[in-house]
């Protein structure tokens, strides 16, 4: 199949009410849905599935997985019902070997780092959506070489989109704050960083950074734009179409690869 080659996505996520309000965020997710080349599926790394093992989603229907705490209950309730892609999981497995990727036929689904960007992307839910979890014993040059056997699919129509937050301390946040100094710098060394053509990737040590540290207390909402940046030919154009620092600490940033 000939297919034009589909752009690869980082999104800030940032709050689970994004897919339930209309901010400048949610504004920004629907107008890239309608400005994109419309894929025939979609492979989501998420921040919010951090497993033993790689695992991806292979069940015909996923359900709606509302892994967060207290919030409004209009997200409680809200439902992304589009349908799963049993075959492009397979097809996932195969790539990737020989690494080990377990298929999820009934313990996972859509978590809403998933499905709120993609409710306001894609809010008919016409679109297949399967997950791949990310790894929590491997290192970022793993995550990185994946991305790279997986960026044939965009050829075949699978937009990849990595959903985290170029920089997130939930401990720092502050209502209404400034970003902080740690927490623009930081950003502003993976903007600066991203079109590196060195190997290995500079960003596959930015965690090692005193501001790195500081804006992941935990690393697992930075680890899904190492697959994504995995799949970038060192050709296409990179765009930051959605950008901002909210509470001081939980960054926006929404990069595109071609």
């Amino acid at each position: 199949m000939s297919l034009l080659r589909i752009p690869a996505l980082f999104i800030g996520h940032g709050s689970p009410v994004n897919a339930i309000e209309d901010n400048c965020y949610s504004r920004a997710w629907f107008g890239l849905g309608q400005k994109l080349p419309r894929p025939r599926a979609i492979l989501v790394i998420s921040a919010h599935w951090y497993t033993n093992g790689t695992a991806v989603t292979a069940m015909a229907r996923p359900r709606t997985i509302h892994d967060f705490g207290n919030f409004p209950r209009e997200l409680h309730e809200k439902q992304y019902p589009a349908k799963g892609f049993p075959e492009l999981a397979v097809l996932v497995q195969d790539i990737l070997e020989p690494i080990e990727v377990e298929t999820d036929f009934e313990e996972w689904g859509l978590d809403h780092g998933t499905w709120g960007i993609l409710a306001k992307m894609y809010p008919d839910a016409d679109i297949p959506v399967i997950q791949l979890s990310i790894d929590r014993n491997q290192s970022a040059s793993f995550y990185y070489e994946m991305g790279k056997k997986l960026s044939m699919l965009r050829d075949e129509g699978v937009m990849i989109i990595g959903s985290g937050n170029v920089v997130h301390n939930q401990l720092a946040e502050q209502v209404g704050a400034d970003p902080y100094s740690w927490a623009l710098s930081f950003e502003q060394f993976v903007r600066e960083n991203l079109t590196s053509l060195e190997e290995p990737h500079p960003l596959l040590q930015a965690l090692d950074r005193e501001d790195g540290k500081l804006s992941h207390p935990t690393s697992e909402h930075f680890l899904p734009l190492f697959y994504v940046l995995g799949t970038w030919d060192k050709k296409e154009p990179i765009s930051t179409p959605v950008e901002g620092i909210e509470d001081g600490s939980l960054s926006m940033l929404t990069i595109q690869f071609g």
